[in-house]
């Protein structure tokens, strides 16, 4: 069998997602411990953690509580608050998976003595020969060692409208040699379904839809506001300076938005910019919201080490957007400037590009500056 007796730490939410992946594994002959990592300390946590453990004793494997909730304030949420505060609308899960989510579980997995991780995301695992290009091998249920000669990588989940691909964007080399990714092949019905058949309690749990740590907060807006994060009233203008209105707050709108904008205008409005220097919220119209180029920051590159010269590839400006195609170019200091082939809509400074070969992640970083198309 797949497992062969090795061991893995299942990160289980107390959702029907991990639990199936645990489920699956131990079909697959692994040795099984789930693991439920503490980010917040509340209700819906101490929730979570009951499902989870009503899980793990339904299958017969242990189950263990790691805290890592000083950790998450840390790499988590300060880096969301402080983000908002310059300006930016920071994309929370996607530095989450890669700074804090597995590095927990991976610390957790160590202390229990297990050889891999899992997760219940729907995506796969390639190991991509160098020399090629493309992706050899890998289908998130176990793999040969390591070589030299290849690098790990992430590839979209066969059913594309479940699709996490995205968010496992960041993780490093060493992370994704641990991980497995036993629903890359499932869709969600079959999740349920198998859930159902083998009498796990959660088989019918509604997904969570929210950022995970708003608390008490209604909202992210309401959540900044108890971080300190105040409202700062100033302008809302045209690209010319023309004004139009007035905002509560730039952490109040995202790059892109059109609905809630509040001003009334002869066709529809879109927010472009967000400037910090003046407290000036900056709108446009359909035609003044597409942009032809996007800059990064530093890329963590997965299916290559790096580039030395542009390529051709795909990109998701943001996580429930389709790829686009693309040129990237490496640039100064390790970022990238990626070029879109068509215009696309605008997207917001601090959300995340990822770049695609084919079904397979080349890379993700954090968007640095949109241009106007």
């Amino acid at each position: 069998m797949a497992g062969d007796g090795k061991t893995v730490a299942v990160g289980m939410s107390g959702g029907v997602d991990s639990s199936v992946a645990a489920l699956a594994l131990l079909q697959q002959g692994y040795r099984v411990v789930g693991v439920t990592c503490r980010f917040c300390d509340d209700g819906k946590t101490a929730a979570a953690e009951r499902d989870a453990q009503a899980v793990c004793e339904r299958l017969g494997i242990a189950h263990a509580v790691f805290d890592a909730t000083e950790q998450f304030e840390r790499v988590v949420v300060q880096p969301f608050v402080e983000g908002y505060a310059a300006g930016l609308t920071p994309s929370p899960c996607v530095g989450c998976n890669a700074l804090c989510k597995i590095p927990s579980l991976c610390e957790a997995a160590d202390e229990l003595g297990c050889e891999f991780v899992a997760t219940g995301h729907y995506a796969r695992i390639a190991q991509v020969p160098l020399a090629s290009g493309g992706p050899a091998a890998g289908d998130g249920e176990g793999r040969s060692d390591a070589s030299a000669g290849f690098r790990y990588a992430v590839r979209t989940a066969l059913d594309g409208s479940k699709d996490q691909s995205y968010m496992l964007s960041m993780l490093a080399q060493a992370q994704l040699a641990r991980l497995i990714l036993p629903l890359g092949g499932m869709t969600k019905p079959a999740v349920r379904q198998t859930a159902a058949q083998a009498g796990l309690p959660v088989a019918q749990k509604e997904e969570s839809q929210d950022i995970c740590f708003l608390g008490s907060a209604p909202d992210y807006r309401a959540f900044l506001a108890q971080r300190g994060v105040s409202d700062r009233p100033g302008p809302i203008a045209l690209a010319d300076g023309t004004p139009v209105g007035s905002h509560d707050g730039l952490h109040g709108y995202t790059v892109g938005q059109r609905k809630g904008i509040g001003v009334a205008y002869r066709e529809p409005l879109y927010v472009v910019a967000k400037e910090r220097e003046g407290n000036r919220l900056v709108v446009g119209t359909a035609d003044q919201a597409l942009i032809g180029q996007v800059r990064t920051g530093p890329v963590s590159w997965q299916a290559v080490e790096g580039l030395s010269e542009p390529i051709r590839a795909m990109v998701k400006l943001r996580y429930r957007s389709r790829p686009v195609s693309c040129v990237v170019e490496p640039a100064p200091g390790g970022g990238a400037t990626v070029r879109l082939n068509e215009p696309q809509p605008t997207t917001a400074p601090g959300q995340y590009a990822v770049f695609y070969v084919g079904d397979t992640v080349i890379g993700a970083a954090v968007i640095g500056k949109v241009v106007q198309a």
